[in-house]
């Protein structure tokens, strides 16, 4: 760490505790016991937010994250203040971010085709989900060919009209075992798939399945946002059902968690198609309309020999967890905050294809106090240590899968 990054952390610890920098802006992460105990700092919030904006908040049944933009200590401050006013403490170890690189020898060439695929905005070297909700993705020169098929890969789930303008504007019908997947001119993979509706009744006719079940109410004030979010927020909880509420300065995107709306989620089908009548009622009570166009989920597909191995290292890494189902091979963030990754076989005689680096990685953004934790745990995982440089430490899992822990 340089002696002037060490001083302006060292100064962020004694001003702002609770907030961490990761990637363009501060974050911070709230302990609750409840969405709607969460809610009420929302709104509290979005009292304060003004002309400037309500910054991101995603709501978990155990906590809120808040993200602000660089240069808002005063903003930082009043939400610790009113955290603290609320009995909810803050917890900066929970803090990460997980993002995707590809090494192309042509990045234009292959931001191209990733940006309508993702439905991305290019902002500097980056693509971002406009809704800050998925990974960002960014393409760097390749060094050297890696010519064979890569050990990761990307599903990308969006309703059926974006798929199709997608598969047009690509030029290229979908190949591979489900009739699903898309490449890039370097080889690189997206599984595509079209979503649903959730069900033919109108009452839940603003959700749509897109591997989780979601809706999107774009809002036109900050105060309007958390009216709704705190509508959503009480019927999830007198439900029983932890759904994923993220609201954004344009509005909210309402999420059940992948196949969490399902028989073997939380509860049955029906229930949770009830509770998202109730939310739909409740947000055209407020004179809200659904906008479903850019609903988006996003998972990584890693192959593998040893597949428990793997999921070692990953969960060690990244803090992840197991899907307890018998017939996934998932992991998962516990706060669903980052993407699934799940695990599919690979050949063991495909060795040229396991020696090759992949040209897909992950990366794991990290407050810089939390770096070595994470390398120790994913080395004792069976994660071998590859490289470090300042600011950036690139780890393997056990099949040569590389991932790079980035610090700020």
């Amino acid at each position: 760490m340089t002696d002037r990054s060490a001083a302006a952390e060292s100064q962020q610890a004694q001003d702002l505790p609770d907030w961490r920098v990761l990637g363009a802006g501060a974050e911070a992460w709230f302990e609750a016991s409840s969405l709607s105990a969460c809610a009420v700092l929302l709104g509290r919030i979005a009292e304060s937010a003004g002309n400037d904006g309500l910054p991101d908040v995603d709501l978990r049944p155990s906590g809120l994250r808040v993200r602000i933009g660089s240069g808002s200590a005063d903003l930082a401050q009043a939400i610790s203040a009113n955290a603290r006013d609320l009995g909810l403490s803050a917890s900066p170890g929970r803090l990460q971010t997980v993002r995707v690189g590809i090494d192309a020898a042509d990045p234009a060439s292959v931001a191209s085709f990733w940006q309508p695929v993702l439905g991305y905005r290019p902002i500097g070297a980056d693509l971002i989900d406009p809704w800050r909700r998925d990974p960002a993705l960014s393409v760097r020169p390749l060094d050297e060919p890696r010519l064979l098929r890569n050990r990761i890969h990307l599903d990308v789930v969006r309703v059926p009209e974006a798929v199709s303008s997608i598969r047009a504007a690509v030029g290229q019908e979908p190949y591979g075992v489900y009739g699903l997947t898309l490449a890039d001119a370097e080889g690189n993979e997206v599984d595509l798939v079209p979503g649903d509706a959730l069900s033919a009744d109108p009452a839940t006719s603003d959700w749509r399945v897109v591997f989780s079940a979601m809706t999107f109410y774009p809002t036109s004030s900050a105060t309007r946002t958390g009216r709704l979010v705190a509508a959503v927020a009480g019927l999830a909880d007198d439900a029983g059902v932890p759904l994923l509420i993220d609201a954004r300065r344009d509005g909210v995107v309402i999420d059940s968690g992948k196949d969490q709306w399902e028989d073997d989620g939380h509860g049955s089908a029906a229930r949770f198609a009830e509770l998202a009548g109730r939310v739909q009622a409740a947000a055209r009570e407020l004179g809200l309309v659904a906008d479903p166009a850019g609903l988006r989920f996003v998972q990584f597909g890693i192959d593998a020999v040893d597949i428990p191995a793997a999921q070692a290292f990953w969960i060690a890494a990244l803090g992840y967890q197991h899907d307890p189902r018998q017939h996934v091979t998932d992991i998962y963030d516990p706060d669903r905050l980052d993407p699934v990754i799940f695990f599919q076989n690979l050949e063991s005689a495909e060795q040229d294809r396991r020696r090759q680096p992949n040209r897909i990685r992950l990366e794991l953004c990290v407050p810089d106090d939390r770096a070595q934790p994470r390398i120790d745990a994913a080395v004792a995982a069976g994660g071998q240590l590859l490289d470090r440089t300042p600011g950036r430490i690139r780890l393997a899992d056990p099949e040569g899968n590389e991932l790079d822990i980035v610090t700020q």
